[in-house]
């Protein structure tokens, strides 16, 4: 394969996102990436002890308390015996504590293993094996379900930890989702996490009066990007333990930053109306157009979609500054490059990206380049408006011999005034060996019309079933997987 050189217009990009030319790319990069967490958000705290750091519910924190909390987090876990390069699972819902746990355990030099709280006993104990974690630190809940473990606040008295780690060492060890199999470790290190965080706050000209308010699970990446931009920069974060759209609305009186997922502004966007807020950021899954201008409709301005990875953290977002096109997910953020492989993949490169799964060598010769490339498993093509995601490589539907690009399919779904939502599947078909369905919130009257004056023949769903809703993980992704069940069970009964 021969290796892409996209690094002028990756430069280009960056002007885009900073509002001016950049002289030196490689400064650049060694820039977002260097020094540690630890020391970032300490220096925040030492600088902005008295601002608001964090607010979950009821309880909120300063800069300087959850500075000094974290410290004593870190000895505390050094006394149970975490030492440095141990991984530790981290199992809560979103709270106070589970960022304290997070912040002592970089002060102890451990990584956080995140897990979701409602996993099984089975999937819990597989993160912990898979990771070699020493402990775990958890809700009662799944704390009981695995049997053993430390609370996510153990309690007791020990010496604070300086703010203390090395720019190499392992922050967080995260699991992919596992669409595809079984989910793969993905290391991160301070300087990856850095150059992620760094780069989006630059580019989304991130303030120390900004407040962000979201409802995104601290479990996942998503969600804790949220509160670590606040520690990097000195803002605030609001947010709410569990996703409630009349309250996520009432909790943006006064703030100038939300993060969503799609799923959650198609039930929040009823509740939305012009305020204080500058950015309405969407990420984790696909924005379909038709919410996108319903979302601007509400709030007097366009949402901001990006998209991001385990494995690449923050890394293409639209312009503060530009035309937000629904559809596209914008340019590369400061500092990565982004070039687009054989069979229109995905790839990308810079200090942002992790450099290798989780005890996986083969898994990792797969996903890079000899260059270095990640090559993310994901479809899409660069416009004039930046990037446009058509899909994954592995969900790509061949119906009768012919490519079939789920998302394609979505879009002209969504364009249909009827359709909230859409979701497409390949199902296994004798005729076609696979052929193509849809699933949709909404009315299915006059689709498809609607879909043969927009799509060939062969891209047009052979059936289109009504849902209430469709099934989604916790960060807003559609389960495939359960959609192709469905579409199997409900042939079986025709």
């Amino acid at each position: 394969m021969r290796e892409p050189t996209p690094d002028a217009y990756a430069v280009r990009a960056w002007a885009a996102h900073l509002g001016a030319p950049v002289a030196d790319p490689a400064r650049l990069r060694a820039e977002l990436a260097a020094g540690t967490l630890t020391e970032a958000f300490h220096a925040t705290a030492r600088r902005r002890p008295r601002a608001p750091a964090l607010q979950v519910g009821d309880e909120s924190v300063t800069h300087g308390e959850l500075d000094a909390r974290a410290a004593r987090m870190g000895g505390v876990l050094r006394a149970h015996g975490v030492a440095p390069g141990d991984r530790v699972l981290v199992a809560g819902r979103s709270s106070v504590a589970l960022v304290v746990a997070y912040l002592g355990l970089l002060r102890a030099r451990a990584a956080m293993v995140p897990a979701d709280p409602g996993a099984t006993a089975t999937e819990l104990r597989q993160a912990m094996e898979a990771a070699g974690a020493v402990t775990a630190l958890a809700d009662p809940e799944p704390r009981e379900r695995l049997g053993a473990g430390l609370a996510l606040d153990p309690g007791g008295d020990a010496e604070p930890l300086a703010p203390h780690s090395e720019p190499g060492d392992l922050v967080m060890l995260a699991f992919t989702s596992g669409t595809t199999g079984r989910p793969k470790g993905v290391p991160l290190s301070h300087g990856n996490l850095l150059a992620s965080l760094r780069a989006a706050a630059r580019a989304w000209r991130w303030r120390e009066d900004d407040v962000l308010v979201h409802a995104l699970p601290l479990s996942h990446q998503h969600g804790l990007t949220g509160v670590q931009l606040g520690l990097l920069t000195g803002s605030r974060a609001r947010l709410l333990p569990r996703f409630d759209p009349e309250a996520l609305a009432a909790a943006l009186t006064g703030a100038s930053v939300l993060f969503a997922v799609p799923a959650m502004y198609e039930r929040l966007v009823e509740h939305l109306e012009p305020g204080s807020l500058r950015l309405a950021v969407s990420g984790s899954a696909p924005l379909p157009p038709a919410l996108a201008e319903r979302v601007a409709a509400a709030l007097g301005f366009a949402p901001l979609e990006r998209y991001g990875s385990t494995e690449a953290g923050l890394c293409v977002s639209q312009l503060v500054d530009g035309e937000r096109r629904p559809g596209t997910v914008g340019f590369p953020l400061p500092g990565l490059e982004l070039a687009i492989l054989e069979e229109d993949e995905i790839a990308l490169r810079g200090p942002q990206v992790f450099g290798g799964y989780w005890d996986d060598p083969e898994a990792t010769a797969e996903s890079f380049t000899p260059g270095g490339w990640f090559r993310t498993g994901d479809a899409g093509r660069l416009g004039a408006a930046g990037l446009e995601i058509t899909g994954r490589l592995k969900e790509l539907i061949v119906s009768g011999g012919l490519n079939v690009y789920p998302r394609e399919v979505e879009l002209a779904l969504e364009e249909h005034p009827g359709v909230a939502r859409a979701a497409v599947v390949g199902v296994p078909s004798e005729r076609w060996g696979e052929e193509v369905v849809a699933f949709v919130v909404g009315e299915a009257g006059g689709l498809d019309a609607h879909l043969r004056e927009r799509l060939s023949a062969h891209k047009v769903p052979k059936r289109v079933l009504v849902v209430d809703d469709l099934p989604v993980s916790d960060t807003g992704k559609v389960r495939r997987a359960d959609l192709v069940e469905m579409a199997t069970a409900e042939e079986a009964t025709t």
